[in-house]
Order: C-alpha cells, then structure tokens, then sequence
C-alpha cells in the first residue's frame, strides 16, 4: 500500500447508480492534504467510497475522520445498549455489533434488518458522513446497501414531483433503523405529534450544489400539513422510487473494508443475518458544523 502523498489516487467505479472503491491507500498513514481533497472530491461525486484490506485500530479510523471534519460523539442513551456500544476511551467510536460478551451486548443494532434510513435525520443538522470499519464479518448476510438519493429525485414522475415541492416532513426520533424504541420515548400513536426534526423533501446539497430526494426512513414518517392518509400514500409513492435496484449499491463486505458515505444524498440499509454468527463494525460519524476546508 502507499500512503497517497503526491500520487494520483486509482478510483475505480462500481458500476452501480453509486459507489466506487479507492485502491492501494492505507489510512494507517500520513495522508497529504491532496490526497484528502482527492478523497472528498470522489466522495462527493461517487457518494459511497470504500478502501479494502485496512488494518487499522480505533485511533487511525478517528484520524482520518478527523481529516475529512469535526465528529459527532456516539449516540450514548439512545437506546440500553448504547452507552456500553461507545469504544473505551474514544466517544466518537460507535460499536454496532450482535455479539454479546458475559451476558452483555458489546454494541448496537443486533443482527436483524435495518430499514432504510438515513443517519439520524431525526435531528436539526444530522451527520454528514458515516464511516464505517468492518472488524469481523459473518460468511452469508450482513451486506449494506446504499441507494442514490439525486437519481431518486430525478427519476420522479413529473406529477409526483409536483406534489413533494416545497413541502417538508417530520423525521420521527422514537425508534432506531432497527426497530428499538429509544431511551425516554414512548410509542406513536399519532405520527402528526411524533417528536423529531423537519426537513425538506427535497434538499439541495450544499457542496454539489444538487437536488436530492431526503426522506429518512419510513418508519413513522410525516409529510407536514397533509392528512394522514395523504401523507401516507405520498411517501410509500417516494420510497418505492427511491429504493429500485437500478439506483442502488449493495456492498458485499470484507474483513478490514472502510466505507464511506454521504448522508446528505444516500439513504441505506442493512440485510439480517445469522444470530449465531458474529459481525463488529466500528463508526465514526463527521457533522455538518465544522467541514474540514
């Protein structure tokens, strides 16, 4: 591997509406501040950029975060396990993990499906980024599959984008992607009163300078102002665009694979797998106050 001093980074495509893998870089290293911009740069046009056969610990993934912006800290409180998901002594490292160690769970999320989601949208100004750190993978399952959000929204048919125009929606914060009611909430029984942050169907990406469909996920979603059958049969219009295979990348990963995305214009889910079997990622989320220049 190289650390990517002055070299022109080999980017290779998908395929896919999304994706491309970024070769022979090790982010154990000192990584030029070109390097970084040539990152970003694949980053924002790729929206998912993914690095193979990474042998890094806990404290190279935070430093290149930290490269790319300032991070958000784990999710502690969110739901029983959260605060124990946190990795000793570095808050900005979240363990998602099945694996359960002397009767406790070691991280977040179990190994059942995760719905298509965006990462805590919930909120007033949600990450910009995830990255994530493939530890220990399971042999059948498991795989992430990210969906291009500028394709969905171009994609949509004239009179359903009509509809979407200026109108917003409530992004719920009860649950998690994989079901969880968090910490200090109670169950939905009116989505029109489901605590959360607004934001725009459709939302211009304030570094590409692109339209892109934001819808967060779907459970408990409300497009503010509209009845709620109305609002209900609008966003299973949406998500039914926004998740055809031809907009999406499914990643199947590896042992030591890092992955990243941008939250802004990609929305994901993860594929159940075997209980008995273990997965350990290990993320880091960048947040949209203090992007690295």
């Amino acid at each position: 591997m190289v650390w990517a001093g002055l070299m022109q980074l080999q980017i290779t495509p998908t395929g896919s509406a999304l994706g491309a893998e970024i070769c022979d870089v090790d982010l154990g290293g000192n990584l030029s501040n070109r390097a970084i911009e040539q990152l970003r740069t694949a980053w924002l046009k790729h929206c998912v950029i993914y690095f193979r056969d990474q042998t890094i610990g806990d404290e190279e993934l935070v430093h290149f975060s930290r490269q790319i912006g300032d991070l958000e800290l784990g999710p502690a409180g969110e739901t029983p396990q959260a605060d124990r998901a946190l990795a000793p002594k570095l808050p900005e490292v979240w363990i998602i993990s099945n694996v359960i160690e002397n009767g406790v769970p070691i991280g977040s999320l179990g190994s059942g499906e995760a719905e298509w989601h965006t990462d805590m949208s919930y909120v007033d100004r949600p990450p910009i980024a995830s990255v994530l750190h493939a530890r220990e993978i399971p042999d059948v399952g498991a795989d992430t599959s990210f969906a291009n959000m500028y394709e969905a929204l171009a994609r949509l048919p004239p009179d359903l984008l009509e509809r979407i125009k200026g109108r917003f929606a409530n992004h719920d914060s009860s649950y998690t992607s994989a079901g969880d009611l968090r910490v200090g909430a109670t169950p939905i029984v009116d989505i029109t009163r489901a605590p959360g942050a607004h934001h725009p169907l459709i939302l211009c990406h304030p570094e590409s300078g692109r339209d892109a469909l934001f819808l967060g996920r779907r459970t408990n979603g409300y497009i503010l102002g509209l009845p709620v059958e109305e609002s209900e049969e609008l966003l299973d219009l949406l998500w039914a665009e926004c998740t055809r295979d031809e907009i999406v990348y499914r990643h199947q990963w590896r042992v030591g694979d890092v992955l990243m995305w941008d939250n802004r214009c990609v929305i994901h889910r993860r594929d159940e797998f075997d209980p008995g079997s273990r997965r350990i990622m290990h993320r880091t989320q960048i947040n949209a106050r203090n992007l690295r220049d």
